[in-house]
């Protein structure tokens, strides 16, 4: 995996025409970081930083769709994130529910379905409701499924789902001759989602987080500088460009 620590300001934009005629990314993960860094270095409380970030997420929903990619994962909120202080929380509990409120709509019309991949059981109900009223009201939809990485983390994510093989076989229902890869990835909670092939990380910082770690094996890695609420679709595009100018061998030759 080739890693980017560049924000490639100074390359000219590829246009959306220019970027179909290279291999698209069926997945694109997106880590989200720096929206608090981003209000703060303007005397702002970060939670304005997060509704710009909001806004971000949703110009990097349309250049998705716009570039004919199918699945987009962004993390949203980790399971650590809910030690963060209660009154952030609480307001980023609020973004969360205006937030999907303000775009289902949308997404009904535009054909993107929404799929919350995280921890349910520890997410409040109220919150969860809302989650899950979006999940039934785009469920036929087919042009973009958008993954929103919410009480998620990829440690806890493998743990309970060998927990869960665990108890299978304690049952008899699955002899350890039948774990693999491919029985490991169905109790996951990405199950039935294709790996990414593009994970952008935004803001500088230079690692995974707990994010996609079991998917993310041989995901290509793109590092930005810039922070999430200046990711724009210029960003996106010099991502993909990236993309497009690497050699994915698989740890082949």
């Amino acid at each position: 995996m080739k890693l980017c620590a560049s924000c490639f300001s100074f390359l000219k934009t590829p246009s959306l025409e220019e970027l179909k005629k290279g291999e698209i990314p069926l997945h694109v993960a997106v880590i989200m970081d720096g929206n608090g860094r981003w209000a703060t270095s303007r005397g702002l409380p970060r939670i304005v930083g997060h509704k710009k970030g909001a806004i971000a997420l949703r110009e990097t929903v349309i250049t998705c769709k716009d570039l004919g990619i199918k699945y987009l994962t962004a993390y949203s909120f980790s399971n650590e994130n809910w030690q963060r202080p209660r009154k952030e929380v609480s307001e980023l509990m609020e973004l969360f529910v205006e937030v999907l409120g303000r775009e289902l709509d949308g997404m009904i019309k535009n054909d993107v379905k929404l799929n919350l991949v995280g921890q349910r059981e520890i997410i409040p109900p109220d919150i969860l409701a809302v989650f899950e009223n979006a999940e039934k009201k785009t469920e036929n939809n087919k042009t973009l499924v958008f993954n929103i990485a919410f009480s998620y983390g990829s440690r806890q994510e493998i743990s309970q789902a060998l927990k869960k093989i665990a108890l299978l076989h304690k049952e008899g229902d699955i002899e350890l001759k039948d774990c693999s890869q491919n029985l490991i990835e169905q109790y996951l909670y990405t199950a039935g989602i294709p790996d990414p092939d593009l994970l952008i990380r935004t803001s500088g910082e230079l690692r995974l987080s707990n994010f996609l770690l079991w998917q993310a094996a041989y995901s290509e890695l793109y590092f930005t500088k810039t922070l999430w609420p200046d990711f724009n679709r210029k960003q996106f595009f010099l991502a993909v460009k990236d993309y497009q100018n690497r050699k994915r061998r698989f740890g082949k030759l």
